[in-house]
Formats: structure tokens, C-alpha cells, sequence
């Protein structure tokens, strides 16, 4: 069997830990500085919301270079630039610059996470696809949960002048181990124009955009939804990543022996049910139920969408089918969270849990719909 835990494997899948680490040290915290610097409500929703409206502009030109020029210039730069505009958060003292630094945050962002998740698939054997992207997720969920803890912790403990320095010592960590891995590319033709959008992955994206419109409503109103049922919101993060950490690699095991769509019915099943829980919760036993049940689903669909779309993308355009998988996540959980928000201000949290129910089941019914009309192209041969 061909070797998946190489060096260069390792490197990258910690690497990808450490941005999505230090990224998501600001979700809890962000708002909170925002604030501090005398922001309206409705400038902190633009600083929040701009970050990724710039992410989804510049994804899909970076998926199509990435195909042209290769991908190591990319995740170099990309990282390089992400640590470096972590540290200038410590300098800005206006809106108005906050707001721009967030546009070239943002970009760095999309360069980086596109660059990073194309050259991965590189380095993975194809036959250990599903196996290799799963512990390659895991990589990244494990990021979204201990970063808004450790956020909260650094926070708590010190000031935001630490914490952006902590997340700038993430992000060149994250350079340094790029700077030393190997990634293999084999240049493809440059004629014609470059493409922006990757057709094949269409009901990955959908998929993937459903789903992760329920992640943005839990990750940005959880610790909201958590005070007001006095519980400690940090006990969901650490049941979610521990389950994350033990359950995510076998699902990819059995997309690889399965197929992809079969896991997915199981997965989606138990987002739903998660959702359902976390509606009903009053205390803290509902809040761990939810954890156990939504890291099982959510944390094991998204690696295995992922390594679907590799599947069914053509061989020289796996940039742009990773940009543009990308770019329908990052979609999902902005323009998600904009409309739970308003949500919730005008019917409460479980309310706002419940109509990510609804983007659960939608996105259960649609998986339904692909095992009917996709299961053969999805389980072929790699």
C-alpha cells in the first residue's frame, strides 16, 4: 500500500493546523475588539462580513493559477502574508482601517487555505484518498474548535496585544513548515483562458454550502445561546474537537472502501439530528449530546465532499475545484450567519437552531438525490 504519513504529509496537515488555529482565535474575540474600538453594531457586522466577501472574490483567480503555475509560490506567499497582517491588528486604532486590513486579511486567507487544500491532494496516494483527506481535515475542524477556546483563554488571561501576537506566531510557524515541504506538481497546459469555476463539483458545493451555513449559525451564536442557558460555552468546543479527533480518519477509511455517498447519508443523518438536540438544550448535557452528534457529522462530510471533488474533478483543474468548494463554504457560513442573525434578533436562538434544522434536511434530501443520480461517477476508480 502506498505511504500516506510521509514527512511532507505531516508537514502540511500541521501547518494547516496551525492557520486554522490561529485564525479562528478571533472568531470569539474579533467582535469584542471591534467593540472596544467604539463600533456601531452595524460596522462590527461590515468588519465581520468583508473579510469574507473578499475571500470569495479572489478564490476562483487563485484556483486557476494554482493550475497554471503550480501551487508552493502560492501557499508560501499566502501564509507569509497571513502572519504578517495578524500583527498589524495591533496597529490599527480606526474603523476605516480595520475595515481594509480585513479586505487584505481576507485575501491572504483565500490564498492560503486554496493553495494549502490543492497541494495537499498532490501529496496524498490517490488509492488512500478519503483516509488521507480525513486526517487532512482534521486538521482543519480541530483548528475551528480549539482556536475560539484558546482565543477565550488568551483573552481572559492577558489582552488583545498577546493574542495578536500569539496569532502572528501561528501563522509564520505555519510559513516555516510550508518552506520545508516538498510539493510535487506537474505543470499542465496554459492555453486559453484560465477558468474560474469547476462545473463537476457543483453538487459538492451545493452540498457543502447547506452544511456550512449550519457552522457559521453554531460557531457565531453558540456562546451567545450559551450564557442565556447558563452554561460554559467552552465545554462544546472541547467535546466537538475530541470527537473530531477520534472519529474523523475512520470515516475517510470508509469513503475510500465504500464510496463517498454512503458515508454521507450517516453524516447528514447526524447533523440534523445535532441541530435538533441543540434546539430542545437546557442545559449541559444537551450542549455535550450536541457536540458528540454535530462533530460526527459535520466533521467527517466535509473531508469527505472534499475528497469526492478531487475524485470528479479533471486531473489539471484540482485548483480550481478546490477554490471553488471553498468558496461555496465560505458563502454558506457568511451569508448564514448574516441571515440567522436577523433570526434571531426577531425570534431567539432556538428558533435560529431551528432553521438551521431546515438547511440540515435540505441538505439531507440533496444527498438523497446524489446517491440516486451521482453514486456511479462519485465511486468510480481513481
Amino acid at each position: 500500500m502506498e505511504r500516506l504519513w510521509t514527512q511532507n504529509f505531516v508537514r502540511m496537515m500541521i501547518a494547516n493546523l496551525l492557520l486554522f488555529t490561529s485564525f479562528y482565535f478571533l472568531t470569539p474575540t474579533l467582535p469584542l475588539f471591534v467593540s472596544e474600538m467604539g463600533a456601531s453594531a452595524s460596522q462590527v457586522g461590515i468588519v465581520i462580513g468583508i473579510f469574507t466577501l473578499s475571500a470569495v472574490v479572489i478564490r476562483p483567480f487563485i484556483g486557476g493559477l494554482l493550475d497554471r503555475v503550480g501551487r508552493r509560490s502560492f501557499v508560501l506567499i499566502g501564509l507569509l502574508v497571513f502572519g504578517l497582517t495578524m500583527y498589524l491588528y495591533n496597529w490599527t486604532a480606526a474603523i476605516g482601517a480595520l475595515i481594509a486590513l480585513r479586505i487584505f486579511h481576507g485575501l491572504s486567507w483565500a490564498v492560503s487555505t486554496t493553495a494549502i487544500g490543492t497541494a495537499v491532494t498532490d501529496i496524498i496516494p490517490p488509492r488512500r484518498r478519503g483516509e488521507g483527506m480525513g486526517w487532512f481535515g482534521l486538521s482543519m475542524t480541530v483548528g475551528m474548535a480549539l482556536g475560539p477556546m484558546f482565543g477565550l483563554i488568551v483573552l481572559d488571561n492577558s489582552s488583545f496585544h498577546l493574542l495578536f501576537l500569539v496569532t502572528t506566531g501561528l501563522g509564520l510557524a505555519a510559513f516555516v513548515l510550508a518552506l520545508l515541504t516538498k510539493m510535487p506538481f506537474a505543470r499542465q497546459k496554459t492555453g486559453g483562458k484560465i477558468v474560474l469555476f469547476e462545473k463537476s463539483v457543483l453538487p459538492m458545493m451545493v452540498l457543502g454550502f447547506l452544511l456550512a451555513v449550519t457552522y457559521g449559525g453554531i460557531t457565531s451564536f453558540f456562546p451567545l445561546f450559551a450564557e442565556e442557558i447558563h452554561v460554559n460555552a467552552g465545554t462544546f468546543f472541547i467535546v466537538y474537537a475530541i470527537t473530531l479527533t477520534l472519529t474523523r480518519p475512520i470515516a475517510g477509511k470508509l469513503s475510500d472502501r465504500f464510496g463517498e455517498l454512503v458515508v454521507l447519508i450517516p453524516t447528514v443523518s447526524l447533523i440534523v439530528c445535532s441541530l435538533i438536540v441543540l434546539s430542545l438544550a437546557h442545559g449541559t448535557g444537551g450542549v455535550v449530546a450536541t457536540a458528540i452528534l454535530y462533530g460526527l457529522g459535520f466533521g467527517s462530510a466535509q473531508p469527505i465532499l472534499q475528497s469526492a471533488m478531487i475524485r470528479v474533478a479533471p486531473a489539471d483543474r484540482k485548483g480550481v475545484a478546490n477554490a471553488s468548494f471553498f468558496t461555496a463554504l465560505d458563502l454558506g457560513i457568511g451569508l448564514g450567519t448574516i441571515i440567522l442573525g436577523y433570526v434571531s434578533q426577531l425570534f431567539g436562538y432556538r428558533v435560529l437552531f431551528a432553521v438551521c434544522t431546515v438547511f440540515g434536511i435540505a441538505g439531507l434530501l440533496f444527498t438523497l438525490f446524489l446517491v440516486k443520480k451521482q453514486r456511479s461517477k462519485l465511486q468510480s476508480p481513481a
